[in-house]
C-alpha cells in the first residue's frame, strides 16, 4: 500500500478540523465565484509548508486552488483563531493516546520568546537570622 503524502488529510483528521473552520455563508444577492472546498485548500496549505514553495508558484492541477486562494484562506482561518484552537485539540488527542514523547524537547530563546525590560523577580527572602557584618 502506498504511504499518504504529509499534506493528504485522511476522513479522520479532517473530522476533527472541519469543525473548527468558520463558515462562510454564500450571499443570495450577487453570490460571486463558488468557493473553493476547504479541504482541498487545506491540503493546498499543507502542500506549500510541506515543500517551501512560494505561494504563487503552487501548481493548479493539484487540485487546491490558486495560491492566493490558499494564502487569503490561511489569514482568513488565523484572523479566526483556527490554528491554536486546531493545536490545542490535536495536542490533548495524542497526549490522551500516549503518543508524544517529550525526551526530546528542547526550549530556547528562538522558540520562547524572552520579555526584555520585563520585572525583576523579587530577591528570595533569607532564611537566616539576619546579614552577616561586612568583613571590609
Amino acid at each position: 500500500m502506498a504511504r499518504p503524502k504529509p499534506w493528504e488529510v485522511d476522513d479522520e483528521l479532517w473530522a476533527v478540523i472541519e469543525p473548527l473552520l468558520p463558515k462562510v455563508e454564500r450571499r443570495a444577492r450577487h453570490p460571486g465565484r463558488k468557493r473553493h472546498p476547504d479541504r482541498s485548500v487545506f491540503q493546498g496549505i499543507l502542500f506549500v509548508l510541506h515543500t517551501g514553495i512560494a505561494w504563487e508558484q503552487l501548481p493548479q492541477e493539484l487540485g487546491f486552488g490558486s495560491g492566493m486562494t490558499c494564502w487569503r484562506r490561511l489569514a482568513e482561518w488565523t484572523k479566526a483563531g483556527v490554528r491554536p484552537r486546531l493545536h490545542e485539540l490535536l495536542l490533548a488527542e495524542l497526549l490522551s493516546a500516549n503518543a508524544l514523547d517529550f525526551s526530546r524537547t528542547a526550549v530556547d530563546g528562538s522558540h520562547i520568546r524572552a520579555l526584555k525590560g520585563a520585572p525583576r523577580q523579587d530577591e528570595a527572602l533569607s532564611t537566616g537570622a539576619g546579614r552577616a557584618a561586612s568583613t571590609t
